[in-house]
């Protein structure tokens, strides 16, 4: 049993992103939802009838859950979700599915169209930037600081520069 478990507090879309994450990761699943009931009589659960108590779902063997709490607490980039590519094809597939605000990209950081931020990072890129050679490793984390989504021919690339 996983002892920590991300728990994504959404407004009133929950299943809408489960639904979405489970679609963009492999080896995921949807273990469970509840749902409030229809006759909630609490003021402060007014109007999420039908909305998500407790969705439990799986991304690649890491279980998450989630609800819809309203539209008291939003997501910041404060807290991501670190995925590690095998290779750039991987990164390229992550943030295709997972970039929604271009404006919130940088050094391998999306954010999605739920507000989550996510890291889409080359297992390469811990390598490159621990090069024993002090100048071919900064060149690497000056070159990675300029991008958005991480390409690793070009920090390759970077870190072989004369």
């Amino acid at each position: 049993m996983q002892k920590i478990t991300p728990f994504l507090w959404f407004d009133k879309n929950a299943e809408e992103a489960i639904n979405f994450y489970t679609s963009v990761f492999k080896d995921s699943k949807i273990i469970s939802i509840q749902y409030y009931p229809d006759n909630v009589e609490e003021e402060h659960m007014k109007g999420m009838e039908g909305k998500v108590l407790t969705g439990v779902f799986e991304l690649a063997g890491q279980r998450f859950m989630a609800l819809d709490g309203g539209p008291v607490f939003k997501f910041n980039e404060s807290i991501s979700m670190y995925v590690t590519c095998e290779d750039q094809e991987e990164v390229d597939y992550y943030w295709e599915k997972l970039s929604a605000h271009t404006e919130n990209e940088q050094c391998g950081w999306l954010k999605d169209k739920f507000g989550v931020s996510w890291q889409i990072i080359p297992k390469q890129l811990g390598e490159l930037m621990s090069d024993p050679d002090k100048e071919k490793s900064g060149r690497v984390i000056m070159a990675m600081l300029q991008m958005k989504k991480i390409v690793v021919a070009d920090l390759e690339k970077a870190r072989n520069e004369e």
